[in-house]
Protein backbone atom coordinates (compact mmCIF):
# COMPACT_ATOMS: atom_id res chain seq x y z
CA UNK A 1 0.00 0.00 0.00
CA UNK A 2 1.09 3.34 -0.84
CA UNK A 3 0.20 6.51 0.80
CA UNK A 4 1.50 9.87 -0.30
CA UNK A 5 0.85 13.49 1.11
CA UNK A 6 -1.67 14.97 0.14
CA UNK A 7 -2.95 19.11 -0.85
CA UNK A 8 -2.15 20.92 -3.53
CA UNK A 9 -0.97 24.53 -3.52
CA UNK A 10 -4.24 26.40 -4.09
CA UNK A 11 -4.81 30.58 -4.75
CA UNK A 12 -4.88 32.30 -1.58
CA UNK A 13 -8.58 31.98 -1.60
CA UNK A 14 -9.05 28.74 -1.46
CA UNK A 15 -8.67 27.06 2.02
CA UNK A 16 -6.36 24.52 1.79
CA UNK A 17 -7.69 21.35 3.32
CA UNK A 18 -5.43 17.94 4.29
CA UNK A 19 -5.72 14.90 3.22
CA UNK A 20 -3.54 12.05 2.13
CA UNK A 21 -4.19 9.04 -0.94
CA UNK A 22 -3.75 5.52 0.11
CA UNK A 23 -3.28 3.09 -3.02
CA UNK A 24 -4.48 -0.91 -2.54
CA UNK A 25 -6.61 -4.02 -4.05
CA UNK A 26 -10.61 -4.13 -4.42
CA UNK A 27 -10.21 -6.27 -1.60
CA UNK A 28 -8.65 -3.97 0.51
CA UNK A 29 -10.65 -1.02 -0.34
CA UNK A 30 -13.96 -2.48 -1.84
CA UNK A 31 -16.40 -1.23 1.12
CA UNK A 32 -14.65 2.76 0.79
CA UNK A 33 -14.41 2.97 -2.67
CA UNK A 34 -18.01 1.59 -3.36
CA UNK A 35 -19.86 3.62 -0.88
CA UNK A 36 -18.08 6.64 -2.44
CA UNK A 37 -19.35 5.72 -6.06
CA UNK A 38 -22.12 4.65 -5.08
CA UNK A 39 -23.26 7.95 -3.85
CA UNK A 40 -21.82 10.10 -6.29
CA UNK A 41 -22.44 8.03 -9.51
CA UNK A 42 -25.45 6.22 -8.35
CA UNK A 43 -27.31 8.79 -6.31
CA UNK A 44 -25.97 12.38 -7.47
CA UNK A 45 -25.59 11.10 -11.32
CA UNK A 46 -28.68 8.48 -11.81
CA UNK A 47 -25.89 5.51 -12.84
CA UNK A 48 -28.00 2.26 -12.60
CA UNK A 49 -25.84 0.38 -10.07
CA UNK A 50 -25.27 -2.76 -12.37
CA UNK A 51 -23.24 -0.44 -14.63
CA UNK A 52 -21.44 1.35 -11.85
CA UNK A 53 -19.47 -2.12 -10.24
CA UNK A 54 -18.07 -4.15 -12.25
CA UNK A 55 -15.87 -7.21 -13.10
CA UNK A 56 -12.68 -5.13 -13.52
CA UNK A 57 -12.34 -3.61 -9.72
CA UNK A 58 -10.77 -6.82 -8.75
CA UNK A 59 -7.85 -6.43 -11.23
CA UNK A 60 -7.59 -2.74 -10.64
CA UNK A 61 -4.81 -0.83 -8.72
CA UNK A 62 -7.47 1.70 -6.46
CA UNK A 63 -7.13 5.01 -4.55
CA UNK A 64 -8.84 6.50 -1.54
CA UNK A 65 -8.65 10.13 -0.28
CA UNK A 66 -8.86 10.30 3.22
CA UNK A 67 -9.62 13.80 4.73
CA UNK A 68 -7.76 15.38 7.51
CA UNK A 69 -10.38 13.77 10.14
CA UNK A 70 -9.16 10.15 8.74
CA UNK A 71 -12.90 10.01 6.37
CA UNK A 72 -12.93 8.31 3.27
CA UNK A 73 -13.79 11.30 0.73
CA UNK A 74 -12.61 10.57 -2.72
CA UNK A 75 -11.54 7.48 -5.04
CA UNK A 76 -10.11 6.13 -8.13
CA UNK A 77 -8.60 3.69 -10.26
CA UNK A 78 -5.83 2.37 -12.10
CA UNK A 79 -6.97 -0.39 -14.61
CA UNK A 80 -4.34 -3.10 -15.83
CA UNK A 81 -4.43 -1.45 -19.86
CA UNK A 82 -3.42 1.56 -18.14
CA UNK A 83 -6.57 3.34 -18.07
CA UNK A 84 -7.89 5.83 -15.20
CA UNK A 85 -11.38 5.31 -14.19
CA UNK A 86 -14.22 5.98 -11.49
CA UNK A 87 -12.37 8.89 -10.17
CA UNK A 88 -15.12 10.77 -7.64
CA UNK A 89 -14.99 13.10 -4.96
CA UNK A 90 -17.69 13.97 -2.46
CA UNK A 91 -19.58 16.81 -3.54
CA UNK A 92 -18.68 18.46 0.15
CA UNK A 93 -15.30 17.49 -0.49
CA UNK A 94 -14.51 18.75 -4.17
CA UNK A 95 -12.48 21.84 -5.05
CA UNK A 96 -10.02 21.56 -2.85
CA UNK A 97 -7.55 19.03 -4.13
CA UNK A 98 -8.57 15.43 -3.15
CA UNK A 99 -9.50 14.45 -6.82
CA UNK A 100 -5.86 16.44 -8.15
CA UNK A 101 -4.06 14.09 -5.33
CA UNK A 102 -5.94 10.82 -6.62
CA UNK A 103 -5.15 12.03 -10.14
CA UNK A 104 -1.47 12.28 -9.69
CA UNK A 105 -1.34 9.21 -7.56
CA UNK A 106 -2.46 6.69 -10.32
CA UNK A 107 -0.60 8.84 -12.95
CA UNK A 108 2.37 7.94 -10.83
CA UNK A 109 1.52 4.10 -10.34
CA UNK A 110 0.71 3.74 -14.18
CA UNK A 111 4.73 5.26 -14.32
CA UNK A 112 6.18 2.95 -12.24
CA UNK A 113 4.09 0.17 -13.85
CA UNK A 114 6.27 0.90 -16.88
CA UNK A 115 3.09 2.75 -19.28
CA UNK A 116 4.10 5.19 -21.42
CA UNK A 117 0.36 7.36 -21.20
CA UNK A 118 -2.69 6.76 -19.17
CA UNK A 119 -6.21 7.30 -20.86
CA UNK A 120 -9.64 8.17 -19.01
CA UNK A 121 -12.98 8.38 -20.25
CA UNK A 122 -14.12 12.06 -18.94
CA UNK A 123 -17.03 13.42 -18.29
CA UNK A 124 -17.16 16.23 -20.67
CA UNK A 125 -18.44 18.94 -17.65
CA UNK A 126 -14.61 17.40 -16.34
CA UNK A 127 -12.60 18.13 -19.04
CA UNK A 128 -10.70 21.42 -17.90
CA UNK A 129 -9.78 19.77 -14.55
CA UNK A 130 -7.82 16.91 -16.70
CA UNK A 131 -6.76 19.06 -19.14
CA UNK A 132 -5.18 20.73 -16.46
CA UNK A 133 -3.06 17.61 -15.31
CA UNK A 134 -1.77 17.38 -19.35
CA UNK A 135 -4.76 15.25 -20.84
CA UNK A 136 -5.31 15.91 -24.48
CA UNK A 137 -9.54 15.22 -25.46
CA UNK A 138 -9.43 12.89 -28.58
CA UNK A 139 -12.48 11.76 -30.96
CA UNK A 140 -16.16 12.89 -30.28
CA UNK A 141 -18.41 12.96 -27.40
CA UNK A 142 -20.53 9.79 -26.57
CA UNK A 143 -22.88 9.09 -23.47
CA UNK A 144 -22.32 6.47 -20.77
CA UNK A 145 -24.84 5.69 -18.61
CA UNK A 146 -26.86 8.89 -20.36
CA UNK A 147 -23.73 11.13 -19.17
CA UNK A 148 -21.44 13.02 -22.58
CA UNK A 149 -18.08 11.60 -22.17
CA UNK A 150 -15.06 11.99 -24.07
CA UNK A 151 -11.96 10.32 -24.15
CA UNK A 152 -8.99 11.84 -22.83
CA UNK A 153 -5.26 10.66 -23.23
CA UNK A 154 -2.07 11.60 -21.28
CA UNK A 155 1.51 10.69 -22.11
CA UNK A 156 3.80 9.84 -19.04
Amino acid sequence: MNMSGGGLKRSASARPELFRVKTGSWDQFRSEASAIRFEVFVNEQQVPLEEELDDADAQCLHALAFDAMGDVIGTGRLLPDGHIGRMAVLRSSRGKGAGAAILLELIEQARAQGFLQVVLSAQTHATGFYTKYGFTQEGEEYLDANIAHILMRKTL
